[in-house]
């Protein structure tokens, strides 16, 4: 990756202050990050375009591990929502081999992303003992596979009787896929519950919803990243949430990149700035449940838009949904939020909530 883009994204801008002038500089700084990492993933989307072709741009996603290696000719895909593995390759010497080392690669990766680079072909990434997929893949004996021998053997498996073959322009694509197991989004859950309790505890928030965002921002994916730069097991956004929540810390600035790729720290810090919707921005909601249902929508679109449903004025908007029943504000809020997002989002989330109750 470009050492400039690098620096772009991880310098931590000024802080925000009541100065007016803070305020231009803060927000200059956020223009030149978010410009930063535009420009990165440009150069990163031509490299993969220039060489499998403009219909194969794969990219990572908040639910989807994506990570090229073999000078961006082999890849490895980890669709965290559908449970399925895909290791393709158009390598034109001894794909096989290729497509054998990406398959142990990914079959061992660790669940700590700070030191691999999802936007470069760097062979970065480092076994772990613990693997990020084990119990959620079972090799062709139905076993999990935490040692390399395991690995490989598998891969020799899947190479042997699941390879497939297909074309897409000049290129012959060799991949194998690998489901995983059904329950794979509980074993990633349970995976982060001691980190989910203790966020819950400190800052007085259901464990459940805190559960219900992971899962419907990354589906437990604690390599999640999005086109808007929002990292993350629940998709923190350094400039947005990021600083808030480091402003309600007492710290300067706002979270590195790496900060916010470390499970713990992305736990920490998304439900740190739940507690201050649920507090501080959106505290003037009297009913818990109807106060549940703005904070679930203002953690996608902002505690602004929430009460801009309702009233332009604030404290008209507090009072309208004091007067109102849970349900009807949850109807507005999904009727009536401008963001088609938010209105899903609330929905989603909510449905999600039920089953982590037992938690």
């Amino acid at each position: 990756m470009n050492k400039k883009l690098i620096a772009l994204l991880v310098i931590a801008p000024l802080l925000v202050s009541c100065s007016g002038q803070k305020q231009s500089q803060y927000h200059e700084e956020w223009v030149k990050d978010t410009n930063g990492f535009d420009i990165l993933m440009g150069q990163f989307a031509a490299n993969i375009e220039n060489i499998w072709g403009i219909n194969e741009v794969l990219i990572a996603g908040p639910k989807d591990y994506v990570k090229y290696s073999d000078s961006y000719y082999t890849r490895s895909h980890i669709n965290f929502d559908s449970g399925s593995i895909t290791i393709e390759t158009i390598a034109g010497t001894d794909p096989m081999a290729s497509l054998r080392q990406a398959i142990i690669t990914t079959l061992l990766i660790g669940d700590d992303p700070g030191n691999v680079d999802l936007y470069s072909d760097a062979n970065d990434i480092q076994i772990s003992k613990e693997p990020l997929l084990y119990g959620q893949v079972l090799d062709n004996t139905g076993q999990p596979i935490r040692w390399q021998g395991r690995a490989a053997s598998f891969a020799d498996y899947l190479i042997q009787n699941k390879l497939q073959k297909r074309t897409s322009g000049l290129h012959v694509i060799w991949s194998v896929t690998i489901p995983m197991v059904p329950n794979h989004l509980d074993k990633r859950a349970h995976k982060y519950l001691p980190l989910v309790r203790k966020a819950a505890e400190e800052y007085g928030v259901d464990a459940s919803l805190i559960l219900a965002i992971m899962q419907t921002e990354s589906s437990f994916n604690p390599y999640a990243v999005s086109n808007s730069d929002a990292l993350g097991l629940m998709q923190v956004v350094q400039h947005t949430a990021g600083v808030d929540v480091f402003r309600m810390k007492g710290k300067w600035g706002k979270p590195s990149r790496s900060y916010l790729l470390d499970p713990a720290n992305n736990i920490d810090a998304g439900t740190a700035y739940l507690s201050l919707l649920q507090k501080s921005y959106l505290g003037g909601i009297q009913d818990p449940l109807s106060r549940r249902y703005a904070v679930i929508t203002a953690y996608n679109g902002g505690a602004g838009s929430v009460l801009r449903v309702f009233s332009s004025d604030k404290d008209r908007a507090f009072s309208a949904i004091n007067g109102m029943s849970p349900s009807q504000v949850y109807q507005t809020l999904t009727t009536n939020h401008p963001s088609a997002e938010s209105r899903r989002y609330l929905y989603k989330v909510s449905q999600a909530q039920r089953s982590y109750h037992r938690y």
